[in-house]
C-alpha cells in the first residue's frame, strides 16, 4: 500500500494517505514530474501504458509521481526515472505548481508538483507496465502536436510544458552543447 505525502498551499506536509484514497477524496499530495532532454534539445516524451490507474495512453513527460513519507523528492524523482525508464542522470529542481484535474473514473489529481529537468542521451530500458512508449521530440514539434490536439497529452504536462519550454529555450545553448 503506497502512501503519499498530503500537504498545504504552501506545500508542507500535513499527513499522509494511501495513494487511491487521496486520488477519491482529491486531496493535495505532493508530487514530481521529470523532464528529460537530450543534447540536441530535444525532449523526452512517453506514452502511458494503458494499464494505468488514470490517463493510460496519453502523452507526456519523461516520468511523475510521488514520493513516500520521509523520502526526499529528488531522490524518489531519480528512484523513478530509473524505475520506469532505466536510466539515472542528474536532476535539477526547477520550479514547482499546483494543479487539479478530475477524471472519469471517479479519481482526481490535486497535486503540488515539484519539476526536474535532465539531461540523457543513452539508452533507455521502458518498463513495459509503466510506459506505452517514448520519443524524443524538439519543443516546437511538442507545442504544434498540443495547439492540434490537446487531448493527447496529460493535462499536468499540458500545464507544466510553457514554463518547461521557456526555461528550457533560455538554457539550451548550454545543454545542447556536444560533448
Amino acid at each position: 500500500m503506497k502512501e503519499v505525502i498530503l500537504v498545504n498551499d504552501s506545500d508542507e506536509a500535513i499527513g499522509t494517505m494511501e495513494k487511491m484514497e487521496a486520488h477519491q477524496k482529491a486531496l493535495m499530495h505532493r508530487a514530481f514530474s521529470v523532464f528529460i532532454f537530450n543534447r540536441k534539445g530535444e525532449m523526452l516524451l512517453q506514452q502511458r501504458s494503458d494499464k494505468k490507474y488514470h490517463s493510460g495512453g496519453l502523452w507526456t513527460n519523461a516520468c511523475c509521481s510521488h514520493p513516500a513519507p520521509g523520502e526526499d523528492t529528488r531522490d524518489a524523482a531519480c528512484k523513478r526515472l530509473r524505475e520506469e525508464l532505466g536510466f539515472d542522470t542528474p536532476l535539477k529542481e526547477a520550479f514547482t505548481f499546483t494543479y487539479r484535474a478530475d477524471f472519469d473514473n471517479g479519481l482526481t489529481e490535486n497535486e503540488f508538483d515539484h519539476v526536474f529537468t535532465g539531461v540523457y542521451d543513452g539508452e533507455i530500458i521502458p518498463d513495459a507496465d509503466e510506459v506505452k512508449d517514448y520519443t524524443y521530440m524538439s519543443l516546437d514539434e511538442i507545442e504544434s502536436s498540443i495547439n492540434i490536439q490537446p487531448w493527447k497529452f496529460t493535462p499536468w504536462f499540458l500545464i507544466a510544458f510553457p514554463e518547461v519550454k521557456r526555461l528550457m529555450s533560455s538554457d539550451l545553448p548550454q545543454t545542447a552543447t556536444p560533448k
